[in-house]
């Protein structure tokens, strides 16, 4: 088989889908179908996600084809913006297709506030967000639970959080899921991953995890926008992260057990970091238990982030959270396993279970599973850009449904690496350039900054014109840093 450095042949279908047929790697079930833009593509060719995307497509059970996202780069088994459905009788669960940090997702909190008024207590703000929300590489400080404390958290997620008085209970109905998944069992999750988890809800981490002021600078959708509470010069809130060292802890432990059952069992893989088990067994179930619960610790934490949130605001700017409309818009998961029924290739409709790493659901008006005070528009994807540059606000299409089990891309994703950025972009160069972008950066270390410097990342822009040209996603409204948190 190539080797990831190896590229792989790649054929374009049109403008906006790249097809890496059957027979690029042997072994392959189905075809790759890349969504990108001619620009985005050739990026693509040589980091290794295209021999990972083919890879995908050899594992059993893989339904219609092996997806990927215009922020498609190198992952662990499963490119990140890598999409999979699998057959719930002949297919499989692959961890490496959900990644180690489960249930990683966007949170976008919108206000009443405009941002000439926020302006004037910005760098007052962003101290206060910083020292309210913990953060950095290992950062603790969040609500400590022991043991078996954790649990109720582990099981109820988002629910939990509210019923400890961790923001308010009409925060529930706009998060996937309800902010809770079903199926959890704490105990499925090891000592260890409590022991990582028991002081860290309610603490962002670091990487590309970050807590970003905005204000919609432009509406490109009134109609959408108006429906998601959205105007220019609005003053938002996003918040990105995800389960934390429990969440990673999981992944740990259940990749280990199917690494150790398929050694026993003499099965060779063609990407041993795409190690599974049959969808219908009890490593499977196991797993999935585990990554419900590690979900829903993941939803907490958001949760108490956003609590944290209206609680810094109002002590800046004097007003309750309420009067300054902290409300919730969204929240959007990217690292997930979930049972959904689609529409399949030859033309019935079944169960399934999809993978997404680094994408998320972008269900168009009418599905189920958005929250009723979206379901006639469809649901909000949430693509946070660089802290340079931009983040969008878009609805999910009805082309999502039908070319990629309903599923867009999750950001701007990288062109670097965190090693590669640092050595790269120096701290000072950095926040010197953001300044005269007018935009203000708190940070726990100098690396939080140049690991996630905006050169580190793919352009924005070209990322939502190729989610939104494959017909995946429309966008509503454009965001700009006003002050960014990171790790």
């Amino acid at each position: 088989m190539p080797q990831p450095s190896t590229p792989v042949p790649v054929e374009a279908l049109d403008e906006w889908r790249y097809r890496v047929a059957r027979g690029a790697v042997p072994g392959m079930h189905v075809d790759g179908m890349l969504f990108s833009t001619p620009k985005l593509v050739e990026a693509s060719r040589n980091d290794g996600c295209l021999v990972q995307l083919a890879n995908v497509a050899t594992l059993p059970g893989i339904l219609g084809a092996s997806y990927a996202m215009p922020d498609i780069h190198f992952g662990y088994g499963f490119p990140v913006g890598g999409v999979a459905a699998f057959d719930l009788t002949e297919g499989v669960v692959s961890p490496g297709g959900i990644g180690y940090d489960i249930n990683c997702g966007v949170r976008l909190i919108r206000s009443r506030l405009r941002a000439e008024e926020v302006r004037p207590r910005l760098k007052e703000l962003a101290r206060a967000l910083f020292e309210g929300v913990p953060s950095g590489v290992g950062s603790k400080g969040g609500i400590r639970l022991e043991g078996a404390a954790l649990d109720p958290a582990l099981e109820g997620g988002a629910a939990w959080a509210v019923r400890e008085g961790y923001g308010w209970e009409r925060d529930l109905e706009l998060q996937e899921e309800g902010g809770r998944l079903p199926g959890a069992v704490a105990q499925r999750v090891s000592e260890r991953a409590h022991e990582r988890g028991a002081r860290q809800l309610g603490t962002l981490g670091s990487g590309n995890h970050f807590l970003e002021v905005q204000e919609v600078r432009s509406v490109l959708d009134a109609s959408e926008a108006k429906a998601f509470g959205l105007e220019e010069g609005q003053v938002v809130v996003m918040l990105h992260t995800g389960s934390r060292g429990l969440g990673h802890q999981v992944a740990t432990d259940h990749i280990r057990a199917m690494d150790e059952r398929l050694a026993r069992e003499g099965v060779r893989l063609v990407d041993r970091q795409l190690s599974c088990a049959p969808a219908d067994s009890a490593p499977t179930h196991e797993y999935l238990e585990a990554m419900a619960a590690s979900a829903n610790f993941a939803w907490a934490n958001r949760q108490i982030i956003t609590h944290a949130v209206r609680g810094a605001f109002e002590r800046v700017l004097g007003r309750s959270a309420e009067e300054m409309g902290l409300e919730l818009l969204y929240d959007l998961s990217h690292n997930m396993a979930k049972v959904e029924e689609h529409q399949l290739p030859d033309g019935g409709r079944s169960k399934v279970l999809v993978h997404r790493k680094g994408a998320t659901r972008a269900f168009p008006a009418g599905r189920s599973e958005i929250p009723l005070p979206y379901r006639d528009v469809g649901q909000p994807v949430l693509i946070p850009g660089d802290m340079g540059t931009a983040s969008y606000v878009l609805v999910g299409a009805p082309g999502s449904l039908e070319r990629s089990f309903g599923s867009a891309c999750h950001g701007a994703g990288r062109v670097l690496s965190r090693t590669a950025a640092a050595h790269r972009f120096r701290y000072g160069e950095v926040t010197q350039a953001l300044a005269q972008k007018g935009v203000l950066v708190e940070s726990s270390s100098r690396e939080g900054v140049t690991e996630e410097a905006p050169g580190a990342y793919k352009d924005v822009e070209e990322v939502v014109r190729g989610t939104a040209g494959a017909g995946l996603a429309r966008p509503v409204a454009r965001l700009g840093p006003l002050a960014v948190i990171k790790g």
